[in-house]
């Protein structure tokens, strides 16, 4: 074999070991681990439900999808969204297929807007106080995050809970 050969079989060698190292790479990563979440808080609440609210950060390069969260300090959480009825209403309801998030992108959970909706609270959400909430993905990963308890009114939304056969 000449030595130009060599080289570029040894170039070739090397490029198609660093593309299956890249490649695999991103099939081993978890979603959790590209979405990094900041000024998250929850609204104060004494019993029932309450919200929690920050922003959403996809640092990689694919799409990422949300579709479901667990909180210790409620019974069951949702993720929402807040749609107008068109009339003036708005309905505060569970968003079908998740929180998607894009490559690169970031996504608001902001009062009247997409946000976790901690229900059947176990107990009062003072302000001051830290709620824990885990994110959980479409690939199964999961991501702890900790919100601080704040006060806050609330929007004037009401809520429309989902149909036990899935008709949001």
């Amino acid at each position: 074999m000449s030595k130009f050969a060599a080289v570029l079989t040894g170039t070739a060698l090397a490029l198609a070991v660093g593309l299956a190292a890249c490649t695999e790479s991103h099939q081993e990563q978890n979603m959790a681990d590209t979405v990094q979440v900041s000024e998250q808080w929850a609204s104060a609440a004494d019993g029932g439900m309450t919200a929690v609210f920050g922003t959403l950060t996809n640092t990689g390069h694919h799409d990422v999808r949300i579709v479901a969260a667990t909180s210790p300090a409620a019974g069951m959480v949702e993720l929402h969204e807040v749609v107008s009825d068109g009339g003036g209403s708005k309905t505060m309801q569970p968003k079908a297929g998740g929180l998607a998030i894009a490559g690169g992108a970031t996504h608001e959970l902001a009062p009247g807007g997409d946000h976790l909706m901690l229900m059947d609270l176990k107990a009062p959400l003072q302000p001051g106080a830290d709620v824990p909430v885990s994110l959980v993905f479409e690939d199964g990963s999961s991501l702890p995050v900790t919100a601080q308890v704040r006060d806050f009114a609330g929007g004037n939304e009401s809520y429309q809970p989902s149909s036990p056969h899935g008709h949001g």
